[in-house]
């Protein structure tokens, strides 16, 4: 038995629910191959049919899924909102793209022969994902999945289970029987999926240790697998960037939604020209973001997941050394809420300046040169998204060459992807193919080379 709570107030209780463990997680794995057969052999616009139909089901309970998330994890107003308008979209683009080309026709050998190369689905997927987008991350791996064909798994994230529930029941209506679940549970359910031999491929979005473990059981049987995993990203400001703007949107990157994002600005590398008066600038920026309760339509931040959270961020800030410029405390009240953070590090070490934190907490660091600031920007061992700040061009662009990141935004905060693009980061950020956009379609389907002759 496993519970979610209001992080606002824990003493709401969302649900409580039972594990459903292996034998659950086998039993759903069965059921799933079974409707696998069948839609795998649905045409195409009957796919795009059921998503189209299914997006506009989510779009008419928008309401009632953006009060949910905005319950069960805390999520401002504002970006639930946004996250459930996205997870619209993304149904209606995958509703497309199962329309789309399956595959390719090549020169044949032989006279009159016809040689082609089409994609098929692969069978079982199984999707294993974060409650910090309880709505976009389990519809941008399920959408793709789906729409190529496949049957789809997702086991959620304990603390956005209630919100999973509601996704599938919103799906399930205009999908065959089965052909989506939800399956709850925690790390014994996860594993029973994961060693699976009718699941064909396994998607993992959370941290990076859990995805090194997934990705190595995974691939242990020959299974396919992509995990999306944590970031430490930073923010470059170069000395003749629009501070004011810079600051802005790094304080929204850093802190929005209480940093629990994995795209979140983690450190703030700011050259010599520029560090004062940056400084100033995102100190304040960050000291007017409003912490109240995530139903207010003012609110940016919000409260962190849960209490442990909390204090392994205030651990992390008291374990950095540096100067506190704003935050580093816990805020009265029963929900768990932590003052926005910005701390001014001598160095760029500590648990700030190499690690994820996932908390409304950034560390500011100098450097001497833009090339110095690239150096501390790639000395960790994530690399999921970066950004740079700048009004040369040809400085932005040499940048982008030079960041080791899978993603590198200019002039724009780190946080926030176009589902429409390829999303993943380098280093110990990914593992696998690319999600989202028509990158997702290598991942839930395979290569099948036909040869016709006469």
């Amino acid at each position: 038995m496993f519970t979610s709570v209001n992080p606002h107030d824990p003493a709401d209780v969302l649900g409580e629910w039972d594990e459903a463990g292996p034998a659950g997680a086998g039993a759903a794995v069965t059921r799933a191959a079974r409707a696998a057969r069948q839609w795998r052999e649905a045409p195409g616009a009957a796919r795009a049919g059921a998503l189209h139909d299914a997006a506009a089901a989510l779009e008419r309970r928008a309401d009632e899924v953006t009060g949910l998330v905005v319950r069960e994890v805390g999520k401002p107003l504002s970006e639930a909102r946004g996250e459930v308008a996205r997870g619209v979209a993304i149904l209606r683009y995958y509703a497309q793209a199962a329309l789309g080309p399956d595959g390719q026709t090549l020169p044949a050998a032989g006279a009159g022969q016809l040689l082609m190369a089409r994609r098929v689905p692969v069978g079982v997927a199984a999707l294993i994902t974060p409650w910090n987008f309880p709505v976009a991350i389990p519809l941008w791996k399920a959408a793709p999945s789906l729409a190529y064909g496949n049957a789809t798994l997702l086991k959620p994230a304990g603390a956005a289970s209630a919100t999973a529930l509601l996704l599938a029941e919103i799906l399930a209506e205009h999908l065959p029987q089965d052909t989506f679940q939800v399956v709850l549970g925690g790390a014994k359910t996860a594993g029973a999926l994961i060693d699976h031999p009718d699941v064909a491929a396994v998607s993992f979005t959370g941290s990076s240790a859990v995805g090194r473990q997934i990705s190595a059981r995974a691939a242990a049987r020959g299974c396919r697998v992509q995990a999306e995993m944590g970031g430490q990203n930073p923010s470059v400001v170069l000395a003749d960037a629009d501070v004011e703007r810079a600051a802005a949107a790094i304080a929204y990157a850093a802190m929005g939604y209480a940093g629990q994002k994995c795209t979140a600005t983690s450190r703030v590398i700011v050259v010599d020209e520029a560090y004062g008066a940056l400084r100033d600038a995102l100190a304040a920026a960050v000291e007017a973001l409003r912490v109240v309760d995530p139903a207010d339509e003012a609110t940016l931040v919000g409260p962190v997941i849960d209490d442990r959270a909390r204090r392994s961020a205030l651990d992390a800030v008291a374990g950095s050394g540096g100067r506190v410029l704003t935050g580093g405390r816990a805020l009265a009240g029963p929900g768990y809420y932590l003052a926005p953070t910005l701390v001014e590090l001598d160095s760029p070490a500590g648990p700030l300046a190499s690690e994820e934190v996932f908390a409304p907490v950034a560390a500011l660091i100098r450097a001497g040169t833009a090339e110095q600031a690239v150096e501390i920007a790639n000395a960790v061992r994530y690399g999921l998204v970066a950004a740079v700040f700048t009004q040369d061009l040809g400085q932005a662009l040499r940048l982008t060459r030079s960041l080791e990141a899978g993603m590198i935004r200019v002039n724009a905060p780190t946080s926030g992807v176009d589902f429409h693009a390829p999303f993943g980061g380098s280093k110990d950020s990914s593992y696998g193919p690319r999600e989202q956009g028509l990158a997702a379609r290598e991942f839930y389907t395979e290569s099948r080379t036909v040869l016709i002759a006469p």
